[in-house]
């Protein structure tokens, strides 16, 4: 089921099952890389972090793909030693770079073992050469957040890459991509799933400023549902 509110873009879908969900998003990545890779040779995309898109990862790892022409990025991370389990990008190679063939100098993990200020100026400069995104997956924050966007934070969008200090969630100390350069991409999706995210969903849907409410690409924006009710 598809709904879609044009007034900001959004193309809402609602799955039954976790499976359906799970692999609608994988069908949905796979065809993009097709897509990007028949139109320019290569195929980028920003991954998000947190345990909705690991199953996901999960999936990729055993699908074919011309992985050798994928280069992947993600969209945050925390400040932590790079062996952390709480790192995105550890968790990205674990579940699912570990497992195939994308080269290794084409996963682009933010440095955030510098330090946030150090960590976000090294991606930033990963990212001067980077032209538009192919596609960029978000997930959702019980408060509305996204990537390391958080409600009451004011974000430097003059730069691609940004601190986060003082951050509502452990660790205190992030780095994430800015919402500038998240909404420069060609694709934009969000997965979120489970019953906690309801009142998110509810306050986005309604209009209200969450953070979420700032990924707003040309491209639109679809989000792709489980275990909400849209009302």
């Amino acid at each position: 089921m598809t709904l879609s509110t044009s007034s900001t873009n959004l193309r809402w879908h609602t799955f039954n099952k976790q499976h359906d969900i799970n692999h609608a998003a994988v069908s949905r990545i796979l065809q993009a890389a097709n897509d990007a890779i028949a139109k320019h040779g290569s195929f980028s995309i920003v991954l998000a972090g947190g345990s909705t898109p690991k199953a996901i990862y999960a999936l990729l790892s055993q699908s074919k793909a011309d992985w050798a022409n994928w280069h992947v990025f993600v969209n945050d991370d925390r400040c932590l030693p790079v062996d952390d389990d709480e790192r995105n990008s550890k968790m990205v190679i674990d579940v699912w770079l570990s497992h195939v063939s994308i080269p290794k100098n084409q996963f682009h993990a933010i440095p955030c073992e510098l330090g946030p200020v150090e960590g976000a100026k090294a991606y930033a400069k990963t990212l001067e050469n980077v032209g538009i995104f192919d596609l960029v997956l978000f997930g959702l924050g019980e408060d509305g957040h996204t990537a390391s966007l958080f409600p009451g934070h004011v974000v430097d969008n003059s730069a691609d890459v940004v601190p986060v200090f003082n951050s509502p969630k452990p660790p205190a100390e992030r780095v994430t991509m800015s919402q500038n350069r998240l909404n420069n991409t060609h694709e934009a999706i969000f997965l979120v799933t489970g019953s906690g995210k309801q009142e998110a969903v509810n306050a986005w849907r309604s209009g209200e400023p969450i953070p979420a409410a700032l990924i707003t690409p040309a491209c639109g924006v679809d989000v792709y549902c489980y275990g909400v009710n849209l009302i």
